[in-house]
């Protein structure tokens, strides 16, 4: 409801001035270029994220000060703290970060948010940038035209500082031709008074164009024109700081609790570091004139001034914050807690991962191993087996020899409760991020959908199986009861190896295991058609027996291949080579059938 008024009145206000002053026209018209600018740059740096990413985050967020590092030199790159926040939250939703290291990433982009206001007081507003934005802009969508991603990438950033120049430009211009008409610096306020309402309008400002570095630029050109005081500025400046906190709040909407948490650090750090400078107001203004005489700024220049502040209380808010962010991922913990839900819901999927493939496909991967972790549970249950026991050091062969046992246990309500939802949001994930993945890694795409698939249907089979299971291993028939111990051993012995692999990542459990197992189950298959054929020749089982045998051996055989095929392609080596360099070693179905024709022969 208040979308539908808040769009409205917005463009009401904004034809209203537009009518009372051409020069509002050209100041707004500035605003909504740079702002297009900002929009071009944050699709340009999109187009690099693809491949490396994923690496490059491990490699430089394993310490807090790493993080902090890393938040502060993409904003400053990206000249964006709001678009570092929306993808920190798709990373730490994905699983790719740590709560620590997101608040870490948080912290640096509010340092690198400075850079903004040096670059525009000390370069945008001293030079006649307008003459450097044409040149950008041309070669820029002469770019947009190539077919290469990088080359498109590259053509969106170019395009976008074109714009941001440009902007800048024109609110510059705005303001000053604005002066001639009508002296907004008669409306300042001074002291406390004037110090919260102008903060309460820079939170506005920014929230209204989501952009923190907006309100700056708006602010600075103002204060470069005289059409706002120094204080007035100052207090502008701390309400862009609270309120760019919106964009990361709006991108937690779709994120999972791990996401919201890393918004509301965002949200405390920033309103913290408002209330910091706005209690501390005259010290900072000290401190300010003492670095500015220090760094032999003018007096007057309060463009450059105000760039200082800016940095200033950042910087301070960082100190001041630090050395509690462990005692803050405790405080976020406890506030946001994870509730069971009835139905198993996704951990990982969020719409913020899907403009981001890096982190899209980390959380599918990821989303498909707790589908799998889900699916055990069934499996094990389903061949009247606890899950304890197939994670133990147990003897699956002595499964064979079992004595008869009953179980009640209903399949079909836990697929219902447990797997049919979390499946369906994966298929839908996997959809959605078809049209906005790198051809390069499409093929990983295809394998973690067809993984998810697997998975599904292996759990289908072993319903299909469980009924003539549960009455033939208690069947008072010694040899029907033990070919249905083999299947229940066999698959366990499968479960056991792609839970290793997959869930418990055990170091000694590789692709070359997982070949070695699709090897004894292709064996065992041969093998069963061998006894089967001798056990009714003997008749030592009914038709009616030998009829459930060949149907469940079949589910089994098919769910033991599509979780050795699940745990293919959720396999995750330590590195993009490792893990290449396995699946080159790993046997292909045509060399497992040579392998076993090659054996029969000796055999014969």
């Amino acid at each position: 409801m208040l979308r539908k008024i808040f769009l409205p009145t917005i463009l009401a206000i904004l034809a209203y001035g537009f009518w009372l002053s051409p020069d509002f026209k050209v100041i707004s018209a500035g605003v909504a270029i740079f702002l297009f600018g900002m929009l071009s740059l944050e699709e340009g740096f999109k187009a690099f994220t693809g491949g490396t990413l994923e690496r490059l985050l491990q490699n430089t967020t394993d310490r807090l000060w790493k993080s902090l590092g890393f938040g502060m030199i993409t904003t400053t790159l990206m000249q964006s703290s709001s678009l570092v926040s929306v993808i920190t939250i798709s990373f730490l939703s994905a699983g790719l970060l740590g709560l620590a290291q997101g608040i870490g990433i948080i912290f640096g982009a509010n340092l690198g948010t400075t850079t903004g206001a040096w670059l525009i007081a000390g370069l945008g507003l001293k030079v006649h940038i307008s003459a450097y934005a044409m040149p950008m802009l041309v070669f820029g969508v002469i770019l947009l035209f190539q077919p290469q991603k990088s080359a498109k990438g590259f053509g969106y950033v170019l395009v976008g500082l074109g714009f941001l120049f440009l902007g800048i430009f024109y609110m510059k211009d705005g303001f000053d031709s604005f002066k001639s008409a009508i002296d907004l610096s008669q409306y300042a306020l001074p002291g406390l008074t004037g110090l919260l309402v102008y903060t309460l309008l820079g939170i506005l400002a920014t929230v209204v164009m989501q952009s923190s570095h907006a309100t700056l630029v708006l602010t600075l050109t103002a204060l470069a024109s005289g059409q706002i005081t120094y204080e007035n500025g100052l207090a502008l400046a701390i309400g862009a700081n609270v309120g760019t906190t919106i964009t990361a709040v709006l991108g937690a909407i779709g994120a999972n609790v791990e996401g919201r948490r890393l918004a509301a650090a965002h949200v405390l750090f920033n309103v913290i570091t408002g209330l910091i400078a706005i209690l501390a107001i005259g010290q900072f203004r000290m401190a300010v004139d003492v670095i500015a005489h220090e760094l032999g700024i003018a007096p007057q220049d309060y463009t450059l001034k105000l760039a200082i502040f800016h940095t200033l209380f950042n910087l301070t808010g960082v100190l001041v914050m630090l050395p509690f962010v462990g005692r803050l991922v405790s405080l976020l913990e406890r506030w946001f807690k994870v509730r069971a839900p009835r139905v198993v819901r996704p951990r990982y999927l969020n719409d913020a991962a899907l403009e981001i493939p890096d982190a899209a496909l980390s959380a599918l991967r990821k989303e498909v191993a707790h589908l799998f972790e889900r699916a055990f549970g069934i499996m094990a249950h389903g061949l009247n087996l606890h899950r304890r026991t197939i994670l133990s050091d147990y003897d699956l062969d002595q499964l064979i020899d079992a004595p008869p046992r009953r179980g009640d246990y209903d399949i079909e309500a836990h697929y219902e409760r447990d797997l049919k939802t979390l499946y369906s949001e994966i298929v839908a994930f996997a959809s959605q991020l078809r049209t906005n993945i790198p051809e390069a890694r499409s093929e990983e795409l295809y394998e973690l959908r067809n993984a998810a698939r697997g998975i599904v249907e292996a759990v289908k089979e072993v319903k299909h199986m469980r009924e003539n299971l549960v009455r033939y291993t208690s069947h008072g028939n010694k040899d029907i009861r033990t070919e249905y111990n083999r299947l229940r051993a066999l698959l366990a012995g499968v479960l056991r190896q792609v839970y290793q692999l997959v869930i418990a990542r055990d170091e000694t459990v590789t692709l070359l295991s997982l070949d070695e197992l699709r090897v004894q189950v292709k064996e065992a298959a041969r093998a069963l058609d061998e006894r089967l054929e001798r056990l009714i020749r003997e008749r030592l089982i009914t038709p009616a027996m030998a009829t459930s045998l060949m149907n469940d051996s079949n589910y089994a055989f098919t769910a033991a291949e599509a979780l050795l095929n699940a745990g293919r392609a959720l396999f995750a080596a330590p590195t993009a080579a490792a893990r290449d360099a396995e699946r080159e070693l790993s046997l292909s179905d045509e060399e497992i059938e040579q392998m076993l024709e090659q054996e029969g022969g000796t055999r014969r």
